[in-house]
């Protein structure tokens, strides 16, 4: 998973200043492929293990901090029984094979997402893996597994009330209010989530980061996931640097006429 590992001299260059300090994939189209192809779904899932190698090389060649990718929803949790036993199986299988190599590249992982649903063998692996590479600093890699972003709102405003509760809070100023709201995010303390990336053609967020894709710019593509490769991953961030933030601002162009 080395950062280096291909050559990419024709890869476009990219200003520095216009990357996404937050990209969140939604990984879509692994059954679809297998599906192509007469094969297992499963084995859909498996390929798009490639894919996650190539997506984290690439982010760490491009510098960029941080990258969620969605492994498991809650909805997922409605599957097949078989196929909910191999995505966990893949997950750990994955997590045990390539922590070693994420960690000599200076890769944290974190994890976000209902633990509680998870058997407790998966949580011990998953708070190993965050406990190991806690120090590491060139990129985070957040993976959302049991997560749904209906969930993540709704734990926030829990916990937000219990705590007004406690102690009351200055909730009529809007600013302490969505400052003390998002500290009960999964993702609290992180960046929001610049671009939102999606590949196999369907075109919704599918109740991912809702609160911190507010303003993200989103990047819908045909590609099925076992496709998505580093050359797909560069595509997006020079179309991302392409973009006029703006905000709900009008551009300065606009705004001087």
């Amino acid at each position: 998973m080395r950062a280096d590992s291909h050559d990419h001299d024709t890869a476009p260059e990219i200003d520095p200043a216009r990357l996404p300090r937050h990209v969140a994939i939604v990984m879509d189209g692994n059954g679809r492929w297998a599906r192509a192809r007469h094969l297992p779904r499963t084995v859909g899932h498996q390929r798009g293990r490639r894919a996650v190698r190539a997506t984290i090389r690439a982010a760490m060649r491009r510098g960029v901090p941080l990258l969620t990718l969605f492994a498991f929803s809650s909805e997922n949790w409605k599957r097949p029984v078989d196929e909910v036993d191999a995505l966990m199986k893949l997950f750990i299988n994955a997590l045990e094979k390539e922590l070693d190599e994420l960690d000599e590249n200076g890769v944290r992982l974190t994890f976000i997402g209902e633990r509680s649903r998870l058997d407790a063998s998966v949580r011990r692996l998953m708070e190993a893996a965050e406990a190991r590479t806690a120090g590491n600093d060139r990129l985070q890699l957040q993976i959302a597994v049991s997560y749904g972003g209906q969930w993540d709102i709704l734990q926030a405003a829990r916990q937000l009330a219990e705590r007004h509760a406690r102690s009351p809070l200055a909730l009529d100023d809007p600013e302490t209010l969505h400052s003390a709201f998002e500290t009960g995010l999964a993702t609290a303390g992180q960046p929001p989530v610049d671009l939102f990336i999606r590949t196999g053609g369907e075109r919704r967020l599918s109740n991912f980061l809702l609160w911190q894709a507010a303003y993200a710019e989103l990047y819908f593509i045909d590609v099925l996931w076992p496709l998505f490769d580093e050359s797909e991953f560069d595509r997006a961030l020079t179309w991302f640097a392409g973009r006029e933030r703006r905000f709900g601002r009008v551009d300065s162009n606009e705004a001087n006429q």
